[in-house]
């Protein structure tokens, strides 16, 4: 199975070297890299033009954003020869661009998209480069569960079948956050996924302070264009039904709501934090988030290292 990998990449010049290696280095040898230079302004091309493998193509655009950057990636290789391969890729996989794949990710992840034929993608264990944590995403059929939240920290453990990938039409640049939810959602549609074995992580992700989580999830304006173009698909309508497809959108904005509130009591809010909190439970009771709201009331009075989920960012940056 020949991969597609695609690096959007806006102002990574610190750590696009290593994401690049990651895919350089893979045990499955039968890839290409697509790396989208989406207008920076650092030295970004100048590193990723430093690799001179022949399977690794470096587009230069204006900035346009991720969706845009991931969208003319994939076409490029899409479109590829395929050096020795006979052809374009036939799977694609969507790297950030300060993350990076575990030498064996593209090799764990062919083998399991191989192996399930029903399946339209492929996924793995993700760890958290600053706290060690390790997220496993479930497989089968999720879109039940992905419609609540997104269930992925990013496409880079996730394997794609490119008929899927071409169905879906791709990235939506109208979307600024949340964009590759409403696109796991739209793949989701079409068939299970299927994860590999063994519980060893294919990705290991960076979190940064500049990054489009911290500085839009704590602000409920952000999630309107994602939820619109979610719940406006006709094709969940005719999956779910009107009331089934209306019961699971209240529960997406409960969680939206929890989501809210954890990030606005981490960067200091805490008064809208704890209202937007309550609300959430609310509307989707829950006995572990109340306990956890129980214990955001005390925050005040236990040290940074109790804070848990709500420990917030400045406090985080004091212990780097």
């Amino acid at each position: 199975m020949h991969i597609g990998v695609v690096i959007p990449a806006y102002n990574a010049a610190p750590w696009i070297a290593d994401a690049i290696a990651s895919v350089q280095g893979q045990t499955h040898r039968a890839w290409s890299l697509a790396v989208v230079n989406d207008g920076s302004t650092d030295a970004t091309a100048e590193v990723a033009a430093g690799f001179t493998n022949t399977r690794i193509r470096l587009i230069r655009q204006a900035n346009a954003g991720v969706s845009a950057a991931r969208n003319a990636g994939q076409n490029s290789l899409s479109r590829a020869a395929g050096e020795g391969w006979g052809g374009g890729a036939a799977a694609f996989l969507f790297l950030d661009a300060d993350d990076w794949l575990a030498p064996d990710a593209l090799s764990r992840l062919a083998a399991a998209l191989t192996a399930a034929p029903d399946a339209v993608a492929a996924t793995g264990a993700c760890a958290f480069v600053d706290t060690g944590a390790v997220r496993r995403p479930p497989a089968g059929d999720v879109l039940p569960r992905l419609l609540v939240r997104n269930l992925f920290v990013n496409g880079g453990h996730l394997l794609l079948r490119r008929e899927a990938v071409e169905r879906t039409g791709g990235f939506r640049p109208c979307i600024a956050y949340g964009e590759d939810w409403e696109f796991w959602i739209r793949i989701a549609l079409q068939g299970p996924f299927v994860a590999v074995s063994g519980r060893a992580p294919v990705l290991f992700a960076r979190r940064h302070a500049e990054g489009a989580y911290r500085r839009l999830a704590a602000d409920p304006a952000a999630f309107a264009p994602c939820m619109t173009a979610i719940f406006a698909n006709p094709a969940l309508l005719a999956r779910f039904g009107p009331r089934d497809l209306a019961a699971i959108r209240c529960l997406t904005e409960a969680e939206n709501e929890w989501i809210i509130g954890r990030e606005l009591l981490r960067h200091g809010r805490r008064t809208e934090g704890l209202a937007r909190l309550r609300r959430s439970v609310r509307a989707n009771p829950c006995v572990k988030r109340v306990a956890l709201i129980a214990a955001a009331f005390a925050l005040p009075l236990l040290p940074p290292g109790l804070h848990g989920p709500f420990r917030s960012y400045d406090s985080a940056r004091r212990s780097l």
